[in-house]
């Protein structure tokens, strides 16, 4: 998936997940990854790949840039 990041990425992974009423393992099924990545991501303790990232927003509905920023929300 990613590693840790040096500059923070801000994510609305979980607000968009819990929004579409998907458990971390539905999501991480639906991506291709172990539920415990989604639950890293969401914290802030690693970045998604850009491969990732995509499909994380493809699956939740909203843009790269709608899903992840490098300044708070």
């Amino acid at each position: 998936m990613g590693r840790q990041t040096e500059e923070p990425l801000f994510n609305r992974i979980e607000q968009a997940r819990m929004a579409r009423g998907l458990s971390r393992q539905d999501l991480a099924d639906a991506v291709g990854v172990h539920y415990q990545t989604i639950g890293y991501l969401e914290r802030g303790e690693c970045s998604p790949s850009l491969a990732s990232a995509l499909r994380l927003s493809e699956e939740l509905g909203l843009g790269v840039q709608d899903l992840f920023s490098v300044r708070p929300f």
